[in-house]
């Protein structure tokens, strides 16, 4: 799936994959966002990625935070709306559609 930088990213990092799994499902859940990507950046933070208009990426990064933060622990969370184009080249580097 590619990103091209014309939507707002969320992103929701956690520390180890349950709580990351479990934010990825609320927030795809609570708000009309698509999953971009995943990525274990070592330590046992795993940071999510979704994409979608700035509203719906607000409202699924709260909700995806706050369900994790309740089994685990969430060590940060952002919305970027609209980030320039060559963060989609960061992003894409874990994309899930790339397997």
């Amino acid at each position: 799936m590619e990103y091209r930088g014309d939507e707002a990213l969320g992103l929701v990092e956690t520390i180890g994959m349950v709580p990351a799994i479990q934010a990825a499902d609320t927030m795809l859940k609570a708000a009309d966002v698509v999953l971009v990507s995943y990525e274990n950046v070592g330590s046992t933070l795993v940071t999510v990625m979704v994409k979608g208009d700035v509203a719906a990426v607000k409202s699924a990064v709260e909700a995806g935070s706050e369900a994790a933060a309740k089994i685990g622990k969430v060590t940060a969370f952002n919305i970027m709306p609209r980030p320039i184009r060559p963060i989609g080249h960061i992003v894409m580097a874990h994309d899930i559609d790339s397997n």
